[in-house]
């Protein structure tokens, strides 16, 4: 079995496409690729070269895409982050600190129609898969620290301090909470359940 997280370049390999496949181009193509065939055959059965040869590249093109067979599942995660951080700094001083938490995370889960099932497939194995936990693990922090800075600066305290981890921490809860139950439901929205779970936590979740 693949050794998940530690799989690294392979410097000597060819980065020649397999004959008769067409070239992937982009970060988008082979993440569906990817997650085809993690559909197939599992997320811990298929290899870094599996999905290289499925796109019709060589593995070193792989790499420059994705550090790791794990990251495929996050996509472009770390310019979210950024662009969630900019969010952030551009609400208004006025908008109450939960307010302001509750419109950009919504915000930041908001994607095309056209990008539904892709999405599912993404987050079906960000929570499902035990293999990809201990990276998420790590996700999550990052997800978490934009949180906590913000919430600081709006309470005047260190992000280390107490009330803005809680707030990160509660936040990345109900977050998650949101995700699970779109997953079970089809027809569910992602965006008003993340608004309704997220004015709950504002509330103390104390609606009738």
């Amino acid at each position: 079995m693949e050794e998940v997280g530690t799989e690294v370049p392979d410097r000597s390999s060819v980065d020649t496409p397999q004959r008769g496949r067409k070239r992937s181009t982009s970060r988008v193509e082979l993440e569906h690729i990817a997650f085809e065939l993690f559909a197939e055959r599992g997320f811990e059965r298929t290899t870094i070269d599996d999905i290289a040869a499925r796109a019709g590249i060589g593995r070193r093109t792989f790499f420059r895409y994705f550090p790791s067979k794990n990251d495929v599942a996050w996509g472009n995660f770390d310019e979210e982050l950024v662009a969630m951080r900019a969010r952030f700094a551009a609400t208004s001083p006025d908008t109450p600190l939960m307010d302001a938490l509750r419109q950009v995370v919504v915000e930041f889960n908001r994607f095309p129609a056209a990008d539904e099932v892709w999405h599912r497939r993404r987050m079906t194995l960000i929570l499902k898969v035990p293999a990809l936990q201990a990276h998420s693990t790590l996700r999550y922090a990052d997800w978490r620290g934009v949180v906590a800075d913000f919430a600081a600066g709006r309470l005047g305290l260190p992000t280390e301090s107490l009330a803005p981890q809680a707030i990160a921490h509660a936040a990345l809860g109900v977050a998650v909470a949101a995700y699970e139950q779109w997953l079970t439901d089809p027809e569910a929205e992602l965006t008003p359940l993340l608004d309704i779970a997220l004015r709950d936590l504002a509330s103390g979740f104390t609606r009738s």
